[in-house]
């Protein structure tokens, strides 16, 4: 089994290749579904070793419906991390009717050239058809599909990843992910018919800061400042070992 990390930053790439994760899915942006990260930690994650980085391609966080500009903006950045040397990007957009927009991925595709691996993102689970946006995504060269099975999480798309496995037939990878943890990994992996698995793993960590202002965020209001999540390589492990 192969276990794909979502990792937003530094410390949870370190955490994906201590547990034995296989490669990372590097993003920002986790309480908003992920987006671009930062050049500069993309060059940070390379350096980690034993583990490969894909990096997630997306500009803003809502729906996967993008403007001319937003796809220049998604082939400029995939331009760059392949210049960076990822070893694969996350892609995904749709049109207006919940089909896959085939000619933003299309540009998006060709961005990222032969040499990268290339996985259509979550924005899958949000299609009209999806035994039809397989073959769409296919035809478009993609490597594999990130996919909770259109469902809520994974365990409960069992079925619809395993349809998804068996119409792909070995023309792609089927990559499940969705609330994946230590104690389904391996019922969504044998139920689904998948080799692949996606996971955040991670837990919360408190700042080491010792002078705290309290009462004010960044953010969402009342959201802690001094809290963030983390992987943690504990539940890598424990995902990884739930295979044996």
């Amino acid at each position: 089994m192969i276990l794909e990390v979502c990792a937003g930053d530094i410390d949870s790439v370190k955490a994906a290749a201590e547990g034995g994760a296989a490669r990372v899915e590097l993003c920002s942006g986790l309480a908003e579904g992920g987006v671009t990260p930062s050049i500069g930690l993309i060059r940070q994650a390379l350096k980690v070793p034993g583990i490969k980085v894909h990096v997630l391609i997306r500009p803003r966080g809502g729906d996967f419906l993008y403007t001319t500009e937003e796809v220049d903006c998604m082939v400029d950045d995939i331009r760059e991390a392949v210049k960076a040397g990822v070893h694969g990007v996350v892609i995904g957009a749709l049109d207006p009717d919940g089909n896959v927009d085939r000619e933003a991925c299309r540009r998006m595709v060709e961005a990222a050239g032969k040499d990268v691996n290339i996985t259509f993102h979550r924005a899958f689970d949000l299609c009209r058809a999806p035994l039809e946006a397989l073959e769409d995504v296919i035809a478009l060269g993609c490597n594999r599909i990130l996919t909770s099975g259109c469902a809520a999480s994974a365990l409960e798309g069992v079925d619809m990843l395993r349809s998804l496995v068996e119409k792909a037939d070995g023309r792609l990878t089927i990559l499940a992910g969705g609330g994946v943890s230590p104690d389904n990994a391996r019922k969504i992996a044998e139920s689904a018919g998948v080799k692949e698995l996606h996971a955040s793993a991670r837990h919360t960590i408190g700042s080491p800061m010792r002078y705290r202002h309290e009462g004010v965020s960044m953010g969402t209001p009342g959201t802690d400042e001094y809290a963030r999540k983390v992987t943690s390589p504990a539940l890598v492990s424990a995902i990884v070992a739930s295979d044996q």
